[in-house]
């Protein structure tokens, strides 16, 4: 199974579909679906369905320790990994509520490298990536979008869930494994 914790973004997609039209048309421009737009705490990879278990027991241990109750989140801005000269990922950024985010970004990450997950090796940005960038061609298009500020809106944050994602031709197809109230 192929896993990330992930926060969703729920009651967004309009708004998320009206950024990415800001890259409509830029070569090799590959658009995330809106309903999937997400905010990654962990990306777990390739897990045995045997490790599941202990997997839930950790994650709950690790929001527990979090101490994030339910809270809002302001999502807005634009950005790109790893930087705008050489763009793979499009994100909108967190405005309010990345503290929290960061506080359960940290607590799972503890969790999960103690289970013999493979430690981040990047310091945790918290964004929701709506777009991935395949090849140059279309890169001044996107340089220019994003110069823009734009607000998405706010998203009530209550839970925290297991996902999985499984790839096929036409992208991701994510499925909630298990999901964690604050």
């Amino acid at each position: 199974m192929r896993l990330f914790v992930s926060a969703a973004l729920t009651g967004l997609d309009d708004e998320i579909a009206s950024v990415q039209e800001r890259f409509a048309g830029a070569s090799g421009v590959r658009l995330t679906q809106p309903a999937n737009v997400h905010v990654t705490l962990k990306f777990l990879g390739d897990v045995s369905e045997e490790r599941v278990p202990d997997l839930v027991d950790a994650l709950e241990t690790a929001i527990e320790e979090s101490d994030v109750d339910p809270f809002t989140a302001e999502f807005g801005g634009l950005g790109a990994f790893p930087s705008e000269e050489y763009i793979r990922v499009l994100w909108v950024g967190v405005r309010e509520g990345g503290t929290e985010l960061a506080r359960l970004h940290d607590a799972i990450e503890a969790r999960t490298v103690e289970m013999g997950f493979d430690p981040e090796d990047h310091a945790f940005t918290p964004h929701a990536t709506i777009a991935r960038m395949d090849h140059a061609g279309g890169k001044e298009q996107v340089q220019r979008a994003l110069d823009a500020d734009p607000t998405l809106g706010t998203v009530r944050i209550e839970s925290v869930e297991i996902t999985e994602s499984v790839l096929d031709e036409a992208g991701p197809e994510y499925s909630t494994v298990e999901r964690f109230a604050l």
